[in-house]
This record gives structure tokens, C-alpha cells and sequence, in this order.
């Protein structure tokens, strides 16, 4: 079998348990300076290094949804002052500019500062990138900036995710995925006999060719519930790092209120032998670091439970979509009973994997193009949330 192309971490001795530092700091920097502190960042030195955020997302800092620029000007100063060769690198999902995310989240002002370069990873052409170990992708479309790279930090926040469970250092690695190559993940058909979604074994497949040297995860402020961005802010105040991506997710996972054997791409990863989750096989400092952990508020099963107006149909989306439809009903979903008849329900789909909808349904973004005859159909990828309305709006004229 070919060798993944970034396979084995400098920063861990082979012959040790993988160890994972937890700090708690209400200074997001000095956290995250003091969990760096615990590896021995010296087989950086005259390498180049990219950090890769979770920045794929116009969001302010603290708002959890993407990772905390003190978090990034951490990283760039401990690796430079490792000899590296530091830049920030992130491909955003669909619809976003990579620039304008790093303004708005903060990042941008904190590499200026740094003289720091910031990389748009969609800017070059891709490189494809065989998996002979996938199950439900064989290829990759990756950025060429993350395989140039001598050494990659994932660097994400932590969140719940509503189809995944968690988002962490591991599926962070999906934004070193080229443009729109992303948004295959989800559109990947069920597999019949299998119990996993098919989302969380690509997202296992892809961590074969694409783990992360070391993992720095943003506990500061992340979010719960309907992550990973229209989900509430949860203040946590903890940084965690280590050289197994799939190990410093499992400790975060835990001080989340969760188990990774409960989030399906780290268990099918680590079924692999990509990397450890079993926190007794560990070595987690400091002692008694479970006492930081709060239960994050999961993803409400049952969206209609949350806004009881709206019937949400969504099978194979992505995230750009969900963000826009969540957007829409944080803002809306109060005036939809006006909309529908007393003990009905508005139905709103996403995704492409839809054979039949009911007459009458708003369905959101291109992949439901194909029941646009029957349905209220709201162009784009992802579509202007503000459009849902005034669709709903001429649909029902006369409502409010």
C-alpha cells in the first residue's frame, strides 16, 4: 500500500503513549502557548509549516464558530520561534471568499501583526490524491498548498456538528479539500447493509492520505447544539493538543460530555489503525483534567422539535446549505406558523437525496432542482437565506 502522504508525526516518540496536553486559561493565547509548550516543536525547525483554522465561515471571534485568532497568533509565534517557516491556510466552504473569512474572523489582523502569510488554499489547482484504503471515495482533490507543506497543524474549534456529531481535528482536515470537492462528502449514496453514514466513512477514508502532524483545538468558546454554525456559543476555556489528531479529539470529545467510540468517522478511523480514542491508553496531563468538562448541548434530532412550525427534510446536504436554512429560521422561523394552515407544517427540504417530496415544499439550493416543478424552488449554492422568505412570501401572498 502507498505511503499516505502525511502520515507520521515528529512530534511524538514512537515508543510513548500519545500524549495529549489539556490547559485551561481564560487567556485563549496563553493557553494555547502553554499546551504547544508540552511538545518539543524543534523538528520544525527550517521546515515550512501550515496551520489550517477553521476559518471557512464569516464569523466574528468568540462567536465559536470558527477558531480563535489568539489561538492561531499562538501557533504562528511557538513554530517560528521553532525556526519555521509559518502560514495560515484554509479553504472555505461553498460561497465564501478565504480573505474575507480570515478578516472577519480575526485571523487576518493577528498574521499582519506577525507579518504572516495567509494562504487562499483554493487559489492554485488542485493535486488528486489516490486512497487505495477508501471505502467510499478513491481519490481526493487536495489543495496543493497542504502537500507542499513540510508539516500541517489542524487547528480547528470545538463543536457539535449536526450530522457528525462533533467537528475536531480531524474532519478540520476536510477544508484542505480543493473548492467544491468538499461538498462531495455529502452527496455520497447510503450504503446498503451498512450502518454508518456514508458522510462519516468518507470522512475516515479522506484521514488515511490527510492527518494532521499535531492538533491544537480551540476550547476557549465552541459551540453546541445546531453546530457547527448557527448552534449557541459555549464557553469552555480549555486548549488541547497533541500529535494524534484522532487522540486529541477523543480527549476533547470527552470534555465535550461525549465518547469518540460514539462519533462514527473516529471510531471507523481508529478501527483502521489511523490513530488511538481509547482515553486509557493515553497519557493526558494534567492530572484530573476531566474536572474542566461541560456537557455540550447536542443537535436536536428532530429540527421541528426546535422550530415546531417547520417540517425540515434533509437528506445528503452539505454544510453550506444547512447554515443558510438555520440562518433563516433563527431569524424567521417565529413568523412561519402565519404561513400554514392551524396544524400544519411548513415543509423545507435540503440535499440531493430526495426521490419524492410533498406538493407545495420550499426547497433549497440547486441539488433539489430536479423536483422544481412541484415545489417552491430556491436557486443557489448555497442560496441568499433573506431568498427563502420572499419565496415563501410570493408563494403565499397575503399571509404576512
Amino acid at each position: 500500500m502507498n505511503e499516505p502522504p502525511l502520515h507520521s508525526s515528529p512530534f511524538r516518540r514512537p515508543t510513548e503513549a500519545s500524549r495529549i496536553a489539556v490547559v485551561r486559561d481564560t487567556d485563549p493565547y496563553a493557553a494555547a502557548r502553554e499546551a504547544l509548550a508540552a511538545f518539543d516543536l524543534t523538528p520544525a525547525r527550517g521546515k515550512t509549516v501550515l496551520l489550517k483554522p477553521n476559518a471557512g465561515r464569516l464569523a466574528a471571534p468568540d462567536a465559536g464558530v470558527t477558531t480563535h485568532p489568539a489561538v492561531v497568533a499562538a501557533a504562528i509565534d511557538a513554530f517560528r520561534e521553532a525556526g519555521a517557516r509559518v502560514r495560515v491556510g484554509e479553504s472555505p466552504i461553498t460561497g465564501v471568499n478565504t480573505l474575507e473569512a480570515f478578516e472577519v474572523t480575526g485571523i487576518a489582523a493577528v498574521a499582519r501583526e506577525r507579518n504572516c502569510p495567509l494562504i487562499d488554499l483554493d487559489a492554485r489547482p488542485c493535486r488528486r490524491v489516490a486512497l487505495p484504503d477508501g471505502h467510499v471515495i478513491r481519490e481526493l482533490q487536495v489543495c496543493a498548498d497542504v502537500l507542499e507543506a513540510d508539516l500541517v497543524v489542524s487547528i480547528p474549534v470545538m463543536k457539535i456538528h449536526m450530522h457528525t456529531g462533533v467537528t475536531l481535528a480531524v474532519k478540520n482536515m476536510k477544508g484542505c479539500l480543493w473548492r467544491r470537492s468538499k461538498v462531495e462528502l455529502h452527496m455520497l449514496p447510503l450504503l446498503k447493509g451498512v450502518g454508518d453514514r456514508a458522510l462519516d466513512i468518507a470522512i475516515a477514508d479522506m484521514s488515511w492520505a490527510l492527518r494532521p502532524h499535531l492538533a491544537l483545538l480551540d476550547g476557549t468558546t465552541g459551540m453546541e447544539g445546531l453546530g457547527p454554525s448557527a448552534g449557541t456559543p459555549k464557553h469552555l476555556g480549555v486548549v488541547v493538543a497533541g500529535a494524534d489528531a484522532y487522540a486529541a479529539d477523543a480527549v476533547a470529545c470527552r470534555l465535550m460530555g461525549r465518547r469518540a467510540a460514539e462519533i462514527a468517522h473516529l471510531r471507523i478511523g481508529a478501527e483502521r489503525g489511523y490513530g488511538v480514542i481509547e482515553i486509557d491508553r493515553l497519557s493526558v496531563t494534567p492530572d484530573g483534567w476531566e474536572r474542566f468538562a461541560q456537557p455540550f448541548a447536542a443537535a436536536p434530532e428532530n429540527l421541528s422539535m426546535k422550530f415546531p412550525n417547520v417540517n425540515v427534510l434533509d437528506k445528503q446536504s452539505c454544510s453550506a446549505c444547512q447554515s443558510t436554512l438555520m440562518l433563516f429560521l433563527q431569524r424567521h422561523g417565529d413568523e412561519l406558523a402565519a404561513y400554514v394552515p392551524e396544524g400544519e407544517k411548513l415543509n423545507i427540504a435540503i440535499g440531493r437525496g430526495h426521490e419524492d417530496l410533498p406538493a407545495g415544499t420550499i426547497c433549497v439550493g440547486n441539488c433539489t432542482a430536479c423536483h422544481r416543478e412541484s415545489s417552491v424552488f430556491v436557486p443557489g449554492c448555497p442560496p441568499v437565506a433573506s431568498n427563502i422568505r420572499k419565496a415563501i412570501q410570493r408563494d403565499r401572498p397575503g399571509s404576512s
